[in-house]
């Protein structure tokens, strides 16, 4: 795996943490294309990240009560 993969996995990382993103898991893997005849490597990043979002709670209970009708909800 060469330096300039690792910079480029850097900088998406970078990308994530600025959106407020936090990286949770981070892969990276450095292949020969079987679909190119080019001997240049390709790498695919996978990166795993969580974001809190803050709940839009109307300060009811109603919700928390079984009241919003969800067929899926156990009581």
């Amino acid at each position: 795996m060469d330096r300039e993969m690792l910079a480029d996995q850097q900088r998406l990382v970078e990308l994530v943490e600025e959106e407020g993103w936090d990286v949770t898991d981070l892969e990276i893997s450095a292949y020969d294309s079987p679909w190119s005849d080019e001997d240049d490597p390709e790498a695919t990043v996978t990166i795993t990240a969580r974001k809190p979002y803050e709940s839009e709670d109307d300060g009811s209970d109603s919700d928390r009560d079984g009241d919003d009708e969800n067929p899926f909800r156990v009581n």
